[in-house]
C-alpha cells in the first residue's frame, strides 16, 4: 500500500483504551491499537500520538465533583501520562521504538516536551507520544492534538473514535443518521457536529490542517485513512 501522507498525528481518546471495560486499560485493545499504528509506521510514515485520559479519570470523576476546575484538569493530564506510558510499553513489546514527551515536567517517567527533539525522533522513525495535553488547564486533548500537529508539521490529524466518521446526528440514537464523507471546517463548527472542540477545529481551519475521523475499532481503518482510501470522514477547508 502507498501512503498518502508523510507525517501524521493520531489523536487517541483515553476511552479507546478501555475496550469493553468500564474504565482502565484493556490489554487486548491497546495491543490491537499498537499493531495498527505499527503497520502504518512500517510503511515509512512518521507517526506521533496525542492521548487522552478519560479511561482513568472516569474512575475518579465522582470524587472530583465540585472540585476546582484547574485541579481536576491537572488530574486529567496526569491520567494521560499513565496512558502514554502504557502505550509506550506495549509498543516496546511489539518491537516499535517510541518516546513519551510530557507537557508537564515529570522527568522521572517521561522527558519534557521539546519540539526539536520530537522532530528528530520522528525523522529517525520513532513514534512520539505526547502526554499531559497542552500542559495548561481549560484546554482539551483535542486542542493539544491540533497544537502538536501544527508544531510537528503533520499532513493530517487522524482522530480515532468509537464511530466510523461524522454523522448528521448521533447514529446510536438515530438510525437514520447519515455519515459525511467530506465536510468543511465551517460546516462542522456551525452545525456543532462535535468532531473536536471548537478551539481545535478553529486552529486546524486557520492553519489549513485537515482532520480525518475514523473508528479505532474497525480493523484496517487507520491504514486506509493514511493511504487516502475511502474511510471515515475528511474535514478540510
Amino acid at each position: 500500500m502507498t501512503p498518502a501522507y508523510h507525517r501524521v498525528l493520531v489523536k487517541l481518546s483515553g476511552e479507546a483504551l478501555m475496550g469493553d471495560d468500564s474504565y482502565g486499560i484493556n490489554r487486548e485493545t491497546i495491543q490491537r491499537i499498537v499493531d495498527e499504528i505499527g503497520e502504518v509506521s512500517k510503511l515509512g510514515v512518521q507517526v506521533c500520538v496525542v492521548i487522552g485520559g478519560g479511561n482513568i479519570f472516569r474512575g475518579v470523576a465522582p470524587g472530583a465533583a465540585g472540585m476546582d476546575r484547574a485541579t481536576a484538569d491537572y488530574m486529567g493530564m496526569l491520567a494521560t501520562v499513565m496512558n502514554a506510558l502504557a502505550l509506550q510499553d506495549a509498543m516496546k513489546r511489539s518491537g516499535l521504538k517510541a518516546r513519551v514527551q510530557s507537557a508537564l515536567n515529570i522527568e522521572q517517567v517521561a522527558e519534557p516536551y521539546i519540539r526539536g527533539k520530537a522532530m528528530r525522533y520522528l525523522e529517525d522513525g520513532r513514534i512520539v507520544i505526547f502526554a499531559a495535553g497542552t500542559g495548561n488547564p481549560f484546554f482539551t486533548t483535542d486542542t493539544a492534538a491540533a497544537l502538536r500537529g501544527m508544531e510537528m508539521g503533520v499532513d493530517i490529524v487522524l482522530k480515532a473514535t468509537k464511530v466510523d466518521g461524522i454523522y448528521t446526528s448521533d447514529p446510536v440514537k438515530d438510525p437514520s443518521a447519515q455519515r459525511y464523507e467530506r465536510l468543511s471546517f465551517d460546516e462542522a463548527i456551525v452545525n456543532n457536529l462535535k468532531v473536536m472542540d471548537a478551539t481545535a477545529l478553529t486552529l486546524c481551519r486557520d492553519q489549513n490542517l485537515p482532520i480525518g475521523v475514523f473508528s479505532i475499532f474497525k480493523s484496517g481503518a487507520l491504514m486506509r485513512m493514511v493511504c487516502g482510501e475511502p474511510e471515515g470522514t475528511l474535514v478540510t477547508v
